[in-house]
């Protein structure tokens, strides 16, 4: 798929960043896993991201990410395109930039091999803010995999770090980056300039769970987010509204959408994949004994109750998806 194909695919659209469903011994749960992406793919979404965060794409094997992959090609057919995560996790800094940049180069062909149509290369927090590496490491991984790259802007709480506007005008002038994904959690201010520094005709994908509507007003086209990963109606419902106009079901949606992230997206954050996955469970994508997380912190029953709560209240409340 070309940048230009790719974008014009993408652009206003939700793409779900996809959980993993697990057994509580960490083993993929793949009957699950078809089951859930189904139900996604019936969804109103405009492709998927796999190997991201959510999906703890840094933490599988490499047999694991391959199988995920294929999964989710085969589901989604050529319907949809298929985003791919291509990184190491935050303990790269011990091996070295060069080992970390061979080891993203590999996992984004590894990715082109089982069929993605386009990597989002994780922030390279191991080159110490060093911008003209990070651009090299972008244009390496679109020549090595023969793909669009996305550029992934993402908080340090989960492995990034901040990327200076100019970085990312940088990073949007590279003919193979297709647009750049922000995630900047609770940084406005951050996500604001980084939104001003986008080159024309490039995607500006919101990651912001907690800020999605004001990135929206901000200037953001498009959304690959978590929160997407269950309800994927309260999402779209947003961006549905916003794109259409209609700023007083873009206000209701966005405060449903608002309620439903304050209770997934909160201290201690990496606890966000595990909130996901209780609301896959309550929403029948993901059954309870493939709802587990085994890479983030433990967290107290009374956690789940609320997320229930809030589910169960949007539900009552529910006007229908913006027409």
């Amino acid at each position: 798929m070309s940048v230009t194909h790719l974008v014009e695919r993408v652009r206003g659209t939700v793409l779900p960043a996809v959980v993993t469903p697990m057994d509580a011994h960490g083993t993929v749960h793949f009957g699950a896993l078809r089951r859930y992406a189904e139900r996604i793919a019936a969804g109103p979404v405009g492709g998927v991201a796999v190997w991201a965060h959510t999906g703890r794409g840094l933490y599988l094997s490499d047999a694991d990410r391959d199988r995920v992959l294929r999964v989710w090609r085969e589901v989604l057919d050529a319907r949809l395109p298929v985003v791919a995560g291509a990184g190491v996790p935050r303990s790269a800094g011990r091996v070295g930039a060069r080992e970390a940049a061979d080891a993203t180069a590999a996992m984004a062909v590894r990715a082109a091999e089982g069929g993605a149509d386009a990597v989002m290369v994780y922030p390279p927090a191991w080159l110490d803010g060093d911008g003209d590496a990070a651009v090299a490491l972008h244009e390496r991984v679109a020549a090595e995999s023969g793909l669009p790259v996305l550029g992934f802007f993402l908080h340090g709480e989960a492995g990034g770090y901040p990327y200076p506007p100019e970085l990312v005008a940088r990073l949007l002038e590279v003919p193979s980056v297709a647009g750049v994904k922000l995630a900047t959690l609770d940084r406005a201010m951050a996500c604001q300039d980084a939104i001003d520094a986008a080159v024309d005709g490039k995607l500006v994908v919101t990651g912001e769970d907690r800020m999605f509507g004001p990135s929206l007003m901000w200037g953001a086209d498009s959304a690959l987010v978590g929160i997407a990963a269950a309800r994927v109606p309260l999402t779209a419902a947003v961006l549905t509204a916003w794109r259409k106009g209609d700023h007083g079901a873009f206000v209701r949606a966005s405060g449903r959408l608002d309620r439903f992230a304050k209770v997934t997206f909160r201290a201690p954050l990496e606890g966000y994949v595990r909130r996901m996955l209780w609301a896959a469970v309550w929403e029948g994508l993901v059954p309870e004994e493939a709802a587990h997380d085994p890479y983030g912190p433990g967290l107290p029953d009374a956690e789940r109750r609320a997320v229930v709560a809030c589910l169960e209240a949007l539900a009552e409340d529910d006007d229908g998806p913006v027409a």
